[in-house]
């Protein structure tokens, strides 16, 4: 029976901790997250800061992120696998106003506004509601505040 050379298991034990490493990194939650979605939006995207209310506000995973069935997905942890927004919520823009009129909750989060604005928004609200003594930590509740006008570059 032949040995084989100690340096190609150590090769390929390598090169396997290396592929894992670099996909547990590579599905690492970004500090920021750009709300981008698949049609044309009348505000400036929203930036997302994911680091900051995991860490410092304390969110848990479960607060934004649910099941099929709207049910928290508390047991995430940092490189899990997470659907997007717009893959359960597809229906571009947000209705509101006559056009939602009469509309379930289930039914008007269909469309991708309405799920992340009732999701962010509701929170924040709730936020502010429960720490209205300190209005310099009021969490954004207007549209303007997560959705500000572009700088335009002075010709």
């Amino acid at each position: 029976m032949k040995k084989r050379p100690c340096g190609l298991a150590a090769v390929a034990t390598v090169a396997m901790v290396l592929m894992v490493t670099a996909g547990i990194y590579a599905a690492t939650a970004p500090d920021e997250i750009k709300m981008e979605s698949p049609y044309e939006h009348k505000r400036s995207i929203a930036i997302f800061t994911h680091k900051k209310h995991v860490q410092d506000y304390k969110i848990a995973c479960g607060d934004c992120h649910h099941d099929e069935q709207g049910k928290p997905l508390n047991d995430l942890k940092d490189g899990d696998s997470v659907r997007k927004c717009f893959e359960c919520h597809n229906k571009p823009g947000e209705l509101k106003g006559k056009a939602a009129k009469g509309m379930s909750g289930k039914a008007l989060r269909a469309y991708h506004a309405n799920a992340v604005h009732d999701n962010c928004v509701d929170c924040h609200k709730a936020y502010n509601k429960e720490n209205k003594q300190d209005q310099t930590k009021a969490a954004p509740s207007k549209c303007n505040e997560c959705h500000p006008k572009p700088k335009h570059k002075k010709k």
